[in-house]
Order: C-alpha cells, then structure tokens, then sequence
C-alpha cells in the first residue's frame, strides 16, 4: 500500500516537456510513470505534491467518485498556477464547485446543450464555414490558418449562440487567452477575469432591456427574473461559457489538420469516407483522442480518504489528471500512439469525465466535424506552407495548440 508517507525518489516536477520533434505525443515523462507507477506524486509550481492519476481507468473510477471534490477553494487544491490560484479568488463556475452548488448552475444550461439543439446549430455552423473559406479562397497565400478559420470559426458559432456581438471578438479572445496561459502573470490574468466579468455583466444588463434570440437573453429572462441566479453569476457564467466555447475548439481545428497533413494515409482516408457522417465523426473522436489539447490535466482534490489501485489518497491531497496520457493507455486503446481514424474511440477523456465533464461537447463535436470535412473537401490541395520544424507550439497554456498555421493549396 502506497501513502503519502512512503518514501519515493526525487519527485519529477509537472507539467513535463514534450519531446522535441514529438508535438502530437504527450510527455515522454508522463509515459514513464505510467508504465512504472500509475498513481505517484509530482511537484506543482508553488511546491506541492499532489498524486499524479495516469491510467484511463483510474481517471475515469476517480472523476466519477463523489469523495473527489471540484472546490478550488478547498486548501491544497492543486491550482495550475499562481494566477489560476488569484482568479479563483474572483469568481466561481459550475465547473469548480460541488453538488449542491454544481447542480444548480449546471442545469440552468442542460437544456441549451442537449443534442438535439446541437444538431439544430449544424446548418449554421456549416454557413460559417463556408464563408470563411470563402473570404480565404478569395484572398493571398499563404494564410495562417489559425487566425483565418480555427479561431473565428468556434468564435463567430459561440458568438451567435449566446448572443455576444462578435465586432467584440479582439476583446474577448485577448483576454481569453491570458487566462488559460500558465505562464500570464497573476496581476494580468486577475484583471482580464475581472474585464471579462465587467463585458459580460454590461451585456446581460443589455439583454434585460431588450431580450433577443440567445441564450444570455434566455438565461436573463428564465433564471434571473426568477431569482435561480444573480447577475454576477450569470456574468461569470456567460465568462466561462465564451471562453469554452472558442479557445479548445479553435486549437482541436488548427492542431487537427496539422495532424491529418503529418499522416497524410490517414487524410486519405477522411477525404474517401467525404459524405459518410458516421466516418467522419470517428475521425473527430480519434483526433480528440489523439491530440488531447487539454493538456494541462484536469485538476481535484479528495474529500475524503480514498483507496485505488493499492495505493491510499487522504483527504485535502490533490489530484490531476492528465487526459493527454490517459488518451494513450495501451490498456484501453490498442496501438494508442497511432493515429487511426477508423477506430472506435468514443470512450476518450478529451472531454473529461463525470459530473463536470464538458456541457458543450456536443456544439465542439458538430463544429469539428463541420470544419474538417469541409476543409478537406473544399481545399484539396491543402499544405504546409512553411517546414514543419518551423512551427511554433503553445506549451505554456492550459489548451495547447499551434501558434501559427501558415498554408496553401
């Protein structure tokens, strides 16, 4: 039985490096403890140990256990960095609290996300793609890709949904991303949460005034007018829902193509299977799988004492889980460091696991298979424009990604 009192060797520091030349694979470190000891202790920026959760099963067991608790206010909460620390001090999601608290917010918006109403948004995703692939067919070449299709794309769709006027995406997306960068001081990151929160609070002002077709208006006349949220809350809100809603689906777009253009069978494969929508949503679930760019691990804390796996979690120990590795356990998937797409791999973690696992997986799945397809169709001829080894990562932040994708056709 292993504990926090059993004496181990140096304790590796987390996050790991990427290999260089490997950018599609997660951390060789993270392999190495997966292979040797699953469940094991790493140390965080500030200099705490939490227990590393490596394997696909024991993420899954422990996501799913109600002794495991979201609270980052809980002390020893293993915060991805001193200014996620800061801005939990700030305000509060559905995603880091608990039941009852989790409940409550997290079905004020079930039913906006259900599938159905996904599927709905289909047509209008669709007409977004093609606009946007026609202003970059009509314009120069090279084109960055990131800037002229992965990032409006989930923009302009999480824009339309929640009714946030995307003449603001400049605003929002600068401030997003020093959010989800570790390496953003405290300071800046406090004060784009705070900016953020003022946007969106002024906005859902707007919408009491006069409602409109969006789900912020929706929220504002459903749930505030009946007292279920306050206006703050519906402001942070409406804060996590635009920052979710474009910046893991803007990277999952650009790290996916480059993905399909480094294993070119496999984009052979996605461009035969062209009008098979059941064949191109088990390439979405294998490049999920695949890239995980959720790549900083999902992070918990015990509420309780916890047994698994031999070895003894107490309570007020921190937990991550790095779905990255998880995604690539031979113990669940065979082959896991290959890209096919025509394995079933509907059983990833891209998208977590348990109670908080991501609402709007559903509008990220529509959007993906929408671009991809699309792309492939509509560009055939679509390349690098620049040598792959120039190609900049985005390392530091919690969604990882490519910098820039500059290409032809």
């Amino acid at each position: 039985m292993i504990d926090a009192e059993t004496p181990t060797t140096e304790t590796p520091e987390f996050p790991m490096p990427r290999a260089a030349g490997c950018p599609f694979d997660p951390p060789p470190g993270l392999r190495r403890i997966q292979g040797r000891e699953p469940i094991s202790k790493v140390r965080l920026w500030d200099g705490s140990t939490p227990w590393l959760i490596t394997k696909h099963a024991d993420q899954r067991a422990l996501l799913a256990d109600p002794r495991v608790s979201a609270d980052v206010t809980r002390e020893g909460f293993p915060h991805h960095s001193r200014s996620a620390r800061e801005r939990s001090r700030q305000g509060l999601t559905f995603l880091s609290v608990d039941n009852p608290e989790h409940s409550r917010l997290r079905r004020m918006i079930t039913a906006p996300f259900t599938h159905r109403r996904m599927e709905a948004l289909r047509p209008s995703v669709q007409r977004i793609v093609d606009d946007l692939i026609d202003a970059m067919e009509a314009g120069p070449r090279p084109v960055d890709l990131t800037t002229a299709f992965a990032l409006p794309v989930p923009s302009l769709v999480i824009c339309e949904l929640l009714g946030v006027p995307y003449e603001d995406h400049e605003y929002f997306q600068v401030r997003s991303r020093l959010l989800v960068d570790r390496a953003v001081p405290a300071d800046a990151a406090v004060r784009a949460q705070a900016e953020l929160r003022d946007y969106l609070d002024r906005l859902v002002r707007a919408k009491i005034k006069e409602p409109q077709d969006d789900l912020l208006s929706e929220l504002a006349a459903d749930r505030l007018s009946s007292g279920q949220i306050e206006q703050l809350e519906l402001a942070d809100l409406g804060v996590f829902l635009l920052i979710a809603g474009h910046e893991t689906t803007a990277d999952m777009i650009s790290l996916g193509i480059l993905a399909l253009l480094e294993h070119p069978e496999q984009l052979a494969a996605l461009r035969a299977a062209q009008g098979d929508r059941a064949a191109t949503a088990r390439a979405v679930e294998e490049l999920l799988r695949y890239l995980t760019v959720t790549h900083g691990g999902r992070r918990r804390i015990a509420a309780q004492d916890i047994e698994i796996a031999g070895t003894t979690i107490k309570a007020g120990e921190g937990l991550i889980f790095p779905a990255d590795i998880g995604n690539r356990d031979a113990d669940a998937f065979e082959d896991p460091d290959l890209l096919d797409l025509g394995r079933e791999a509907n059983r990833h973690a891209a998208f977590g696991f348990g109670p908080h696992q991501c609402i709007g997986q559903g509008l990220a799945r529509i959007e993906l298979q929408v671009a991809y397809e699309t792309l492939i169709r509509r560009l055939p001829g679509l390349q690098l424009a620049v040598d792959f080894d120039r190609l900049v990562f985005k390392h530091t932040g919690q969604v990882y990604g490519v910098a820039e994708l500059p290409v032809t056709w």
